[in-house]
């Protein structure tokens, strides 16, 4: 029993050093500060549980062809041509397979007429104030 009260007192008074230092936090993913040498690591975790597979079919995406492409442009070309065209007082008309577009200026106001062939729908898109006052 007195060794035990001996070694009792000596632990007691034997100063005893501790080295500690503060904890640092360090992110893992790199988009936030943690090592580059983490992203393949977190992109392969990303990829294996990741369970969406894409369409299948490749008919949902029909690429146009050469021709429906060049014919769409030149469209797209005409119709910006009318446009600029009635900047300077012309008027036009533009016929297609599917529409009619006729393009007026009629004293500052802009009047688009847009007529499905198809159906005989129309359609006017009317824009005033073309020209300053």
């Amino acid at each position: 029993m007195a060794i035990r009260n001996v070694l009792l007192m000596l632990s007691i008074c034997i100063p005893v050093f501790v080295h500690a230092s503060e904890l640092v936090y360090t992110p893992v993913n790199p988009n936030f500060g943690g090592n580059p040498l983490n992203t393949s690591h977190l992109f392969g975790g990303a990829n294996a549980i990741n369970d969406y597979k894409g369409p299948q079919e490749d008919s949902l995406f029909e690429q146009e062809s050469a021709l429906d492409r060049l014919t769409s442009s030149l469209q797209s070309r005409l119709i910006s041509q009318l446009l600029a065209d009635v900047g300077n007082g012309n008027t036009g008309q533009l016929i297609t397979d599917d529409f009619i577009l006729n393009i007026v200026d009629d004293s500052g106001a802009l009047l688009i007429q847009i007529v499905d062939k198809a159906t005989g729908e129309t359609s006017e898109i009317q824009v005033s104030g073309l020209t300053p006052d």
